[in-house]
C-alpha cells in the first residue's frame, strides 16, 4: 500500500476539447474528505491506479487494468460505454457507471437550433448575406408542425421539453410505451404503430443508443414511408440510420432535407457524398459539448463516491451500468 496513493483517480485522456484536470478538481471540491488526484502521464498513471478505490476516464487499457488492485467502480465520462473492457470489469467485480444524462440540455438545444434552421431557411439567409443580396424568401412555421422522438432517455425527454413551447404535435417511440412518457402519444418501434408515426412525420429526431433493435432501422422502406417535406435529424448514433439509403432518399427527394450530428462512417469522408447536399447540415459529433460538461459528471461521480464509500451499495449508484 503507497501511503501516498489516492483514492480516486481521473486518467489524462480529455473530451470535446476540455481538459480532465478541470474534472479533477470538481472533483476534489466536492469530495473534500477523498483524495483526488489528476494523473498527468502514463507513468503517473501506472503508479497512482495501484490503491485507487475510484477511477474515472474515457476508457482505460488491459494493462492499465490489471494494475488497479483495489478498483471498486470505474466511472466513465461519456453516455456510450460499449468500447469499455466490461467483460474484464466483471470478472474483477468492478461496477462501471457512465455519464448518461449530462449531455441532454445542450444537445436538446442543437436538435431544437436544427429544427428552427429548417423552418426558417435560415442556411438560405445566410447564403444571401453573403451575396450581400437583400432579397426576401419564404420560410415556415414550426407550429402546427409533427416531430417524432425516437428515444424517450434523458435526451429524448430533453428535446421533448424544450419544444414544448413551439405549439407542435410529439410522438415518442420507445422500447416500452406502456411507461408512457412527454410525447403527446408514445408507440413502439415495431408494427403499423411506428409505420404510420413515419407517414405523419414532418420531423423525425433520432436520440437512441445504439442496440440490435436500432441499427439500421432507418433503411429505404422507412424513407419511403416519410412525407417528401420531412426532415431527419439524428444526435444518437450513426448506424441506426442506412447511411446509403438516407443519401438515396435525398438524391431522390424522398425527404426535404437532414441534420447529422453523427454519420456512418465517422468521421465521415471528405469526399463523401453527403457533404454535397444543399439541403444537409453535418456537424463533426459535436452536439454533445459543453462547458457545463464536467461540472454535470463531477456531480453524480461525487455522489457515487460517497454513496460506495459509506455504504458499500454498488447497486444503488447513479447511471450503474454493470455492478
Amino acid at each position: 500500500m503507497n501511503d501516498n496513493a489516492p483514492d480516486v483517480l481521473v486518467l489524462r485522456a480529455n473530451t470535446h476539447g476540455l481538459h480532465a484536470r478541470d474534472y479533477a478538481d470538481l472533483l476534489a471540491d466536492r469530495l473534500p474528505d477523498h483524495d483526488v488526484r489528476f494523473a498527468a502521464t502514463s507513468t503517473e498513471e501506472r503508479d497512482l491506479i495501484e490503491d485507487a478505490t475510484v477511477v474515472s476516464g474515457v476508457d482505460i487499457d488491459a494493462a492499465l487494468l490489471e494494475r488497479a488492485e483495489n478498483l471498486r467502480l470505474f466511472a466513465g465520462v461519456a453516455a456510450g460505454y460499449n468500447h469499455l473492457p466490461l467483460e474484464r470489469f466483471a470478472e474483477r467485480g468492478i461496477a462501471v457507471t457512465n455519464a448518461s444524462g449530462i449531455h441532454a440540455p445542450n444537445i436538446a438545444e442543437q436538435v431544437a437550433g436544427y429544427m428552427l434552421l429548417f423552418s426558417r431557411h435560415l442556411r438560405e439567409g445566410l447564403h444571401r448575406q453573403q451575396r450581400n443580396e437583400w432579397r426576401h424568401y419564404q420560410a415556415e412555421e414550426l407550429m402546427g408542425s409533427t416531430v417524432t422522438v425516437v428515444g424517450l432517455g434523458a435526451i429524448g425527454t430533453a428535446v421533448t421539453e424544450r419544444l414544448s413551447g413551439f405549439d407542435v404535435e410529439t410522438i415518442g417511440v420507445r422500447y416500452t410505451p406502456e411507461k408512457g412518457g412527454p410525447t403527446d402519444e408514445v408507440i413502439g418501434f415495431d408494427g403499423p404503430e411506428f409505420e404510420a408515426a413515419l407517414a405523419e412525420t414532418d420531423y423525425l429526431v433520432v436520440a437512441a443508443p445504439l442496440t440490435d433493435t436500432t441499427r439500421g432501422l432507418l433503411s429505404a422502406e422507412e424513407f419511403r414511408t416519410l412525407p417528401p417535406n420531412a426532415r431527419v435529424i439524428n444526435v444518437g448514433r450513426g448506424q441506426i440510420i442506412d447511411t446509403e439509403a438516407l443519401v438515396t432518399a435525398l438524391r431522390g427527394n424522398q425527404i426535404d432535407g437532414a441534420a447529422l450530428d453523427v454519420t456512418d462512417p465517422e468521421p465521415l469522408p471528405a469526399d463523401h457524398p453527403l457533404w454535397d447536399f444543399e439541403n444537409v447540415l453535418i456537424t463533426p459529433h459535436n452536439a454533445g459539448h459543453s462547458p457545463k460538461h464536467w461540472d454535470r459528471l463531477a456531480e453524480i461521480v461525487a455522489e457515487n463516491v460517497t454513496t460506495l464509500s459509506e455504504t458499500g451499495d454498488e447497486a444503488s449508484l447513479r447511471n450503474l451500468v454493470q455492478s
